[in-house]
């Protein structure tokens, strides 16, 4: 059965976009720390992938890779899938309150041109949908990470869409070391797609790759607000050892598990008195 290995892509989206790089903005986590990867934490991690081969040299076990990109300094992406929804509707029960309460008293001038301000501000504002930024980045409101609405787009404290990866390519894929594909699925937590691949094993040695990452950043144009998406790139790599297939138990080759002969028992045992004491005298 393959082995399922993890690979976390955590991106500090603001910083990334206003350097227009993903150097320095980029932490890679795997879950092989005590089997070997080396530079965790970093945008260098070098994932340690320790395959194994059978006696005539043949691929024992593949790997297989699952990267999971995450943004830092945004909404957990473990919210419910409906919370930016549920925001939005809230804000707007919360709006039309105001209003009502405002329209029942007298006209009050200055007065109410401040609290029709502090209502527009609790309003927020909406992601223009546009055909490349349809589905969940668009019709939103902007939200900042404790969820509260943005009024003031200016300030720049929003919370940013994940990061999307759109594209695995490089060394390992050219050498086929590695058959990345996107693919479906119920988790929610990855809007429903997630890359992975399956990795030769019994070919040791080290391979680069490199992710294609897609970023967005807000906008405004003629007074309406969108997404636009930003592409990077960020390289990572494998390092892949090999060994025979062992077994568990014995340490030994793969076979039948040695059974030791156990003698008869010479207590408790139901059989007949000569049985016993044969069991006895050979014990």
């Amino acid at each position: 059965m393959p082995q399922q290995l993890a690979i976390i892509v955590l991106v500090d989206v603001g910083n990334a976009i206003a350097d227009g790089t993903l150097d320095g903005n980029t932490y890679l986590f795997d879950n092989m720390k005590l089997h070997g990867s080396d530079g965790q934490g970093t945008g260098g991690l070098v994932t340690a992938i320790n395959g194994a081969y059978w006696a005539d040299g043949s691929q024992a076990s593949e790997q297989v890779l699952n990267w999971l990109p995450y943004s830092l300094g945004s909404i957990p992406p473990t919210v419910p899938r409906g919370y930016q929804s549920d925001r939005a509707r809230q804000t707007d029960r919360e709006a039309l309150a105001e209003l009502d309460a405002l329209a029942a008293r007298p006209a009050a001038g200055a007065d109410t041109a401040g609290r029709l301000d502090k209502i527009r501000k609790s309003v927020g504002t909406r992601i223009k949908t546009t055909r490349r930024t349809s589905g969940r980045l668009s019709n939103e409101k902007v939200l900042d990470v404790t969820g509260e609405v943005v009024g003031d787009l200016g300030t720049g404290s929003y919370s940013y869409p994940g990061p999307i990866i759109t594209d695995i390519y490089g060394e390992a894929v050219d050498e086929k070391i590695m058959y990345p594909a996107e693919y479906g699925s119920p988790d929610m937590v990855t809007d429903g797609w997630y890359w992975s691949a399956t990795v030769d094993t019994s070919r040791p040695g080290s391979y680069a790759y490199t992710m294609r990452i897609q970023l967005h950043k807000l906008v405004v144009q003629d007074g309406q607000a969108l997404w636009h998406p930003v592409n990077l790139t960020c390289t990572s790599s494998l390092r892949i050892t090999s060994e025979p297939k062992r077994n568990a138990f014995t340490k030994a080759g793969m076979g039948y598990l040695p059974v030791p002969m156990h003698a008869p028992p010479t207590e408790g045992y139901a059989g007949t008195d000569a049985v016993t004491e044969s069991a006895r005298s050979t014990g």
